[in-house]
């Protein structure tokens, strides 16, 4: 599976791009969402999906992890495949998608071009729950994993490889945060390894 290609940009159109690697053009189907994201830059990433028939294999690509995210979980519905979920991305953007499903907006779905009212009932039903669990999912993880996590984490980590027991070593970073909510990560493990 090719995951993404990061490479030269060779060719540019709203509907696709020609990605050079190593003297290599890949042909990749993109979005307007990530026409419009592709600034003229000379160099790209794109998050890939490899479509795979008997008759052809065909690269898609995304300048957001989100939008191939929306795309895999459209194309996992019967009656959806890679072009119709290309059509749908360029239409609507991927939170503007995610909301739809959502709240149940059927018309707004509905008004993608080749989408008719069962589909976009079909795409409710079955993606409501899943992107509804992991919009709570990105909101926890959001706040989780704010600086002062990383930090005492990170410190932690440190302290216990360097063969500090790791309650003592949660309790003192612990006090010297409460302290200094500011304290820089090598500060924070200076005075750990000082108190300890």
């Amino acid at each position: 599976m090719i995951t993404f290609v990061d490479g030269k940009l060779a060719y540019k159109d709203p509907t696709q791009v020609v990605i050079e690697i190593n003297g290599i053009g890949y042909e990749v189907k993109i979005t307007l969402n990530t026409y419009s994201a592709l600034k003229d830059a000379e160099h790209y990433k794109l998050h890939t999906y490899l479509h795979i028939k008997e008759d052809s294999h065909t690269l898609y690509g995304f300048a957001e992890l989100e939008e191939k995210m929306i795309f895999l979980n459209l194309i996992s519905i019967s009656g959806i495949g890679p072009s119709t979920g290309l059509i749908m991305l360029s239409s609507l953007s991927p939170h503007e998608i995610k909301s739809a499903i959502v709240n149940g907006d059927v018309q707004l779905i509905q008004g993608v071009k080749g989408i008719g009212s069962k589909t976009a009932q079909r795409v409710i039903l079955e993606l409501k729950d899943k992107i509804a669990r992991d919009e709570l999912i990105e909101k926890a993880v959001d706040l989780s994993s704010n600086s002062y996590n990383t930090i005492k984490n990170e410190a932690l980590s440190a302290l216990i490889t360097l063969g500090i027991n790791k309650s003592l070593a949660e309790k003192k970073i612990d006090m010297l945060l409460r302290d200094n909510e500011d304290l820089a990560l090598e500060e924070l493990i200076k005075l750990a390894l000082k108190n300890t």
